[in-house]
């Protein structure tokens, strides 16, 4: 399966919707042995070795009261697809609100700078825009923050405003076929 974004600028591929495929990164749902193993400050063997991040932790530990960010719509690892080890985790804010969805994203920092952020955002991204509910994705950034207003323009998010202390920005199947 593909997005239905045109093949050209599509970046992911995937075989199912557990898994999003992009040239250098695998995007795959969480299990509950990985999710429980986050809890529990455990370490698993195909972690990077300063995964999880708080942020991380964070996510997991809403994942009960949130279930709906378990499904293909959610959360997942960022997976380096060259070693194998899980570097980050990104996701959608499901269900969406009047057509928007709200997205994160992070990197352990030591893979930040290789641009799998964005990588993984643009991917998301598209295959968010395939639910027939999505017409929009957004995220919001703290001006204090360069990088990851770098990552957002970089997956090809256009600033939408600047307010309370935070940038906006929004993508469209519109704004990603552009570039």
């Amino acid at each position: 399966m593909s997005s239905s974004l045109s093949s050209s600028s599509s970046s992911f591929s995937s075989t199912d919707a557990d898994q999003l495929v992009t040239d250098r990164l695998v995007l795959r749902s969480w299990s509950t042995a990985e999710a429980d193993a986050v809890l529990r400050s455990g370490r698993l063997p195909h972690w990077a070795e300063d995964f999880p991040a708080e942020g991380d932790r964070v996510i997991v530990g809403l994942f009960a009261e949130h279930q709906e960010w378990l499904g293909a719509f959610g959360h997942r690892q960022v997976v380096e697809r060259e070693s194998g080890l899980v570097v980050g985790s990104i996701g959608l804010f499901w269900p969406p609100a009047d057509g928007e969805i709200e997205i994160g994203y992070g990197i352990v920092a030591t893979r930040r700078g290789r641009g799998y952020a964005s990588e993984a955002t643009r991917a998301l991204t598209e295959f968010a825009l395939t639910a027939a509910e999505v017409h929009t994705v957004h995220a919001s950034v703290e001006p204090s923050n360069p990088s990851s207003v770098r990552v957002l323009e970089k997956a090809g998010f256009q600033r939408v405003a600047s307010e309370e202390g935070l940038h906006r920005f929004r993508a469209t199947e519109a704004d990603l076929t552009q570039r």
